[in-house]
């Protein structure tokens, strides 16, 4: 709802007056972009190429640039719904620190100036990913997919999918395998991870009104979809090791790390009902590290190697 729109129904319009620079980089979610830049600086540094120190700052930038972006824009689009979530309420927006166009405006500057940098001072294909993610996670999975199926967070995990890849065009000016490969490392690791979440905030998202997983099929099938896509990322986070852009240790760790993470979805899966939240939790915060470590062995693997080289 507008500032005008507010005043028109008699509402008292929240004081710009009260916005703090604290509140503004909090509508960038800055913990979701220093996940996104960290993958991207992955693929960036993986990517079969030197880029000049200052195109690839640039890149980095301009990716964490649209990345806030994307936050300020979903919760443009959320602001009717985050204040109903214990989880979001006292975001920026619904607890009036910032006004819903405010957040949009801001959104939408930072997206403009972040892809046209990447395009004129890196490359097109990289901007034109960024554009492309950047549309994603506000339109396609903010307005559209997130409040009508459940598979909202399935489809939409591209979005969060996308920045090794970026990062990758950003070096290259191409794509490859190998960037694939870490989009589909994080696009299946994506499901587990929210819908953990969702089994703990399930009274929040039916208080929203959001067709989460754990709301719409229930907990049980919930948690035998986790499973399966736990067992799927397990899978998926070792085939950098045969397809030979990493090593016998990188495989190693990543057998282990996947084998725990399907361990914590197993005992998820047979979590009795007392126990189910902290299952969840347990899994949700592993889901996490996992994530991190598996690139963390990547980006060192090739930092080594170009230090060898």
């Amino acid at each position: 709802m507008s500032m005008s729109e507010q005043l028109d129904m008699g509402m008292e319009a929240p004081a710009a007056s009260l916005a703090m620079p604290s509140d503004y980089v909090a509508l960038l979610k800055p913990r979701v972009m220093s996940l996104v830049v960290f993958t991207a600086l992955v693929g960036l540094v993986l990517a079969p190429a030197d880029p000049h120190p200052f195109m690839a700052l640039v890149a980095i930038v301009c990716i964490a640039v649209g990345a806030g972006a994307s936050g300020a824009l979903n919760m443009w689009v959320d602001a009717d719904i985050d204040g109903l979530m214990a989880r979001t309420r006292t975001r920026p927006v619904p607890a009036g620190r910032v006004t819903a166009d405010g957040a949009f405006a801001f959104g939408l500057v930072l997206a403009a100036l972040s892809v046209m940098t990447m395009g004129v001072l890196v490359g097109y294909l990289a901007a034109a990913l960024l554009a492309f993610t950047i549309f994603f996670y506000a339109v396609v999975y903010s307005m559209w997919l997130k409040r009508s199926t459940p598979q909202n967070i399935v489809i939409g995990g591209a979005a969060g999918a996308f920045p090794p890849v970026i990062g990758w065009a950003a070096a290259t000016g191409s794509i490859s395998l190998e960037p694939l490969v870490l989009f589909a490392i994080i696009f299946l690791w994506t499901p587990p991870h929210f819908w953990a979440l969702a089994l703990v905030r399930a009274h929040d998202y039916e208080r929203a009104g959001i067709p989460m997983m754990p709301n719409v099929a229930g907990e049980r099938s919930t948690r035998r979809q986790i499973l399966i896509y736990a067992a799927l990322v397990a899978l998926a986070g070792v085939a950098p090791w045969p397809l030979g852009f990493a090593s016998a240790v990188y495989g190693i760790a990543a057998i282990g790390l996947g084998a725990v993470f399907f361990a914590y979805a197993i005992v998820l899966w047979q979590a009795g009902a007392e126990r189910l939240r902290a299952a969840a939790k347990k899994l949700f915060a592993y889901s996490v590290f996992y994530l991190f470590a598996l690139f963390a062995i990547l980006l060192g693997e090739a930092v080594w190697s170009g230090m060898v080289w």
